[in-house]
């Protein structure tokens, strides 16, 4: 109710993105709108799946899943991670393109469960094989719970971006002139978007997996943390402090209102319009 409250008083308000907003109580409306209802389809996003709580919420499932403890853990911990980034991905993706034969959001749902299934897989393999070849050289370790994890993770996460939104290659999505007028459904344009979402995804977990590593070898080295409970401890407050550092870094790689030149796009979409330059919803 309270943001349908909001959404109204922006609609009587007559503001626009390109206005000046005039005073507090528009401000805040205009966020909670920004950060609580899809852009395309008007439609509420659910509590877990909205901006402000994707840190509280990946935060205990990406600790876990840095944890490297065996291999069923290890896949169970992934598997969930990649459950609740692939629900965000597909609840704050791009909602303008349409399927014919069926439901787009089931055909979503079908990609994304099998997506999450081979992230879970891949994350968990390389502690397959050193369980399965009893390699224990102090070399595999590292490779295997230091090296490893960060890319995986990070080539994961981009990859279930990449599938949960593959509609959007096949179907196009809506790009629109500085009006805000429809000029036509773009594939171009698509493949720009869900590429732009991938990398950032794939920047953020990627960096929190690999930065935390290369600081707890230096608090390691300079014996800050006497004990394992306190070097638990360390550990933790360090993944906390790169994920909060990084997502906002990531939102902000690329627009979420995305551009893109006329002449890239589609011929009929070119002959349509004399903009040089369109606009879409990137997702994020």
């Amino acid at each position: 109710d309270e943001i349908r409250r909001t959404r109204l008083l922006l609609q009587n308000s007559g503001k626009t993105l390109s206005e000046p907003l005039q005073n507090e109580q528009t401000k805040q409306a205009f966020l909670l709108s920004l950060s609580s209802v899809h852009p395309d389809t008007d439609k509420i996003i659910p509590v877990l799946f909205r901006p402000p709580a994707f840190l509280p919420i990946s935060l205990p499932l990406v600790i876990a899943s840095s944890l490297q403890l065996r291999a069923k853990e290890t896949f169970f911990c992934q598997f969930v991670f990649h459950t609740y980034t692939t629900g965000f991905t597909l609840l704050n993706g791009n909602g303008t393109a349409k399927a014919e034969e069926y439901s787009l959001q089931q055909k979503q749902i079908f990609y994304g469960l099998g997506a999450i299934s081979y992230a879970a897989c891949i994350g968990a393999l390389p502690l397959v094989f050193m369980n399965r070849y009893t390699l224990k050289s102090s070399l595999t370790q590292l490779v295997v719970k230091k090296l490893l994890p960060a890319p995986l993770l990070g080539l994961m996460s981009a990859f279930t971006v990449a599938v949960v939104r593959s509609p959007e290659f096949e179907n196009g999505i809506e790009v629109m002139d500085r009006n805000g007028k429809v000029v036509g459904l773009s594939q171009k344009a698509a493949e720009k978007a869900v590429k732009e979402t991938a990398l950032s995804r794939a920047a953020l977990f990627g960096t929190t997996f690999f930065l935390p590593d290369v600081l707890m070898y230096f608090v390691e080295r300079a014996k800050f943390a006497k004990t394992p409970r306190a070097l638990a401890s360390v550990r933790m407050l360090v993944i906390t402090s790169v994920l909060a550092g990084m997502l906002p870094v990531s939102l902000s790689m690329f627009p979420q209102c995305g551009e893109i030149k006329r002449a890239d796009l589609e011929p009929e979409i070119v002959s349509s319009t004399e903009e040089t330059e369109l606009f879409y919803n990137r997702g994020i």
